[in-house]
């Protein structure tokens, strides 16, 4: 847990009402997405037992097994949930968009849209996970056959699963981690977990939320109580009113998914939002077009090399989504100005026009010096980012401890690198600066001096806002959306046998 995290969690406490921990919303949420909420049959391993789905908050159409260990029933409510989810996912695939590729030299084609499938906590993803296995390989034909929709559920939601581990995908969500993304509770997180007291919290407050304490489980688990002394009988005589009692028992959550979707709502999406669920967007194409040309279910197991690139894909995934939050989110970029990760100062001096050229050719160098009452814990040589001008690099010079006691004003130049490897600059340089007043209250400053590169065009002149401003106010940090290459991996047929290689035999001798 953060430090501001922890506090807000002892403000919520306080206050009896759930705090704040975002300033935007940083998932995508969909105007028309599919709420699914399972039901599994205690005991059992990936039993379903029901399940509501649908699109409209008014309609909700109810799945239900009779008898869970019937093969025949179970297979039923798999075809039906896969009408509704295929049907769904399908629904996606008439209008495409033209995307620019290699800095607009060409363009790909790809869905203009993409579905949406929320569940209410991470054990349905895992539900919906084992089901995907348990269908994707079920044939049509054959001594047992299936219905068609059968498998294709299966892939689809072994899609839709796996998605749901990529860091910032938003095309299988689950309402606890979305409303935990931007609001913190005064409970532990094992009691966040239950969507109707995490949901309470936020809306009511602390008592409202101990009045539901023991309400309607979300699935897909059921209550023993339940299991015990009304399931249990209504499955062993085949009562007609199961499915009404199985409603009943999953209306309050249903109820709380669409009012978590238009809480969210409300919030305002980050910059870097759409970004992402343009990405959504081209894994959910790259799919479906698969599954449209009759490409194989998604193996049973990764290969050695596979999983190696998908882990890299989501280690990836990761670094890239906590940099997109924080530079979307002040909030969360505060953790890091915490941690010593970013600072936030003025700029004092700037020199937009300084020109370095010691090299073969002049390149635009420009250096700025910001002040800043937070502890820098940067080296010279480091190279920063600001949120504001995310493609310009802004390199460490040199940090100096400005002594407060001496009240010393703003230098009439921008000192020169006392670094080995400084480089020297074309002495015409233009320098703007504001007068700095001493710190009054002994708070220790610091000035750092940063050299500038990458966003300013391509002439020897920076691009007009290109370089920041003195006395504009910026946070600098060593968070980065650069892109980052993997390691390369070997072909599957180049790894030994004990990673999917071929076996090497040895000759015996003549």
């Amino acid at each position: 847990m953060s430090v501001l995290t922890a506090l807000a969690r002892a403000q919520a406490v306080a206050s009896g009402r759930a705090q704040p921990i975002a300033t935007v919303r940083h998932l995508h949420v969909h105007d028309h997405p599919l709420v699914l909420i399972p039901l599994a049959m205690a005991g059992e391993a990936n039993a379903p037992l029901a399940a509501l789905a649908g699109t409209d908050p008014a309609k909700p159409e109810l799945l239900v097994v009779t008898q869970p260990r019937d093969r025949d029933e179970r297979f039923r409510f798999a075809d039906r949930l896969g009408q509704i989810l295929v049907a769904y996912a399908d629904s996606f695939t008439d209008q495409t968009e033209d995307v620019p590729v290699e800095r607009g030299k060409d363009v790909r084609t790809r869905y203009a849209d993409a579905p949406q499938l929320w569940v209410p906590n991470p054990a349905g993803v895992d539900f919906l996970r084992l089901f995907g296995r348990s269908t994707r390989f079920r044939t049509v034909d054959g001594e047992h056959p299936v219905p068609v929709s059968v498998p294709l559920l299966g892939r689809w939601l072994t899609f839709f699963a796996n998605s749901a581990e990529v860091p910032g995908s938003s095309l299988l969500l689950t309402a606890v981690q979305a409303l935990g993304l931007h609001w913190t509770t005064g409970q532990s997180g094992a009691e966040d977990a239950q969507l109707g007291v995490l949901l309470a919290w936020i809306e009511e407050g602390a008592e409202a939320a101990r009045a539901v304490e023991n309400g309607p489980v979300a699935g897909p688990a059921t209550d023993p109580d339940f299991d015990n002394k009304v399931l249990a009988p209504l499955i062993e005589r085949a009562a007609p009113e199961l499915s009404e009692v199985l409603r009943s028992l999953l209306m309050p959550t249903w109820d709380r998914m669409w009012r978590t979707l238009n809480l969210l709502r409300r919030l305002p999406a980050g910059e870097r939002v759409g970004r992402r669920w343009e990405g959504d967007k081209d894994a959910y194409t790259a799919f479906s077009q698969y599954v449209a040309e009759g490409g194989a279910p998604q193996p049973r197991r990764d290969g050695a090399v596979a999983a190696a690139a998908r882990l890299q894909r989501l280690e990836s995934a990761a670094s890239r989504y906590a940099v997109q939050r924080a530079f979307d989110d002040p909030l969360v970029l505060a953790e890091y100005r915490l941690s010593g990760a970013a600072f936030a100062g003025t700029v004092t001096l700037a020199a937009p026009d300084r020109v370095d050229d010691s090299g073969k050719r002049p390149v635009l160098r420009p250096r700025i010096m910001v002040r800043t009452t937070e502890q820098v814990r940067v080296e010279p040589g480091t190279s920063l980012t600001s949120p504001t001008r995310p493609s310009q690099k802004a390199r460490v010079v040199s940090v100096t401890r400005v002594d407060p006691a001496a009240g010393r004003p703003a230098p009439a130049a921008i000192p020169p690198s006392t670094e080995p490897d400084a480089t020297p600059a074309s002495a015409s340089v233009t320098l703007t600066a504001a007068p700095v007043s001493s710190s009054a209250s002994g708070v220790v400053e610091f000035d750092v001096l940063l050299e500038l590169s990458g966003g300013m065009g391509r002439k020897l002149v920076a691009e007009p806002g290109s370089v920041p401003a003195v006395g504009e106010r910026l946070i600098f940090t060593t968070l980065s959306e650069e892109f980052r290459r993997g390691g390369a991996l070997p072909d599957p047929s180049e790894t030994p046998w004990t990673h999917g290689g071929p076996p090497v035999y040895e000759e015996s001798p003549a």
